[in-house]
């Protein structure tokens, strides 16, 4: 992942992506950059717009959380939301019970 992050990072620097600078960040961070890795990294971004690629990766967590909601059809998917929400106020008093008990 770290070879990845490079290339964001410079890619949000408004830097070039290439073997040199993706190769001078890992190695800034203490990573011992793997050059067949980096080759082929930099190989693959190449036909790659990766500011859309980072703006559909933003949005794609978005919409596969709301996907099993849809798809359960019927009262399934509007019960699951309801004993979500009555679960969370008794998780949250838990919590602070067992730290109260901690303290006397």
């Amino acid at each position: 992942m770290e070879y990845v992050y490079a290339a964001m990072l410079l890619h949000s620097a408004e830097k070039e992506i290439d073997e040199k600078s993706v190769s001078g960040v890992l190695t800034a961070a203490g990573v011992d950059a793997d050059k067949g890795r980096v080759k082929a990294l930099v190989a693959s971004l190449g036909s790659v717009d990766i500011g859309e690629a980072m703006a559909t990766a933003i949005a794609a967590p978005a919409a596969s959380a709301a996907a099993p909601a849809a798809s359960g059809g019927g009262d399934a998917a509007t019960e699951a939301p309801a004993a979500a929400a009555e679960e969370e106020p008794e998780e949250e008093t838990g919590g602070f019970e067992g730290l109260g008990s901690l303290f006397g």
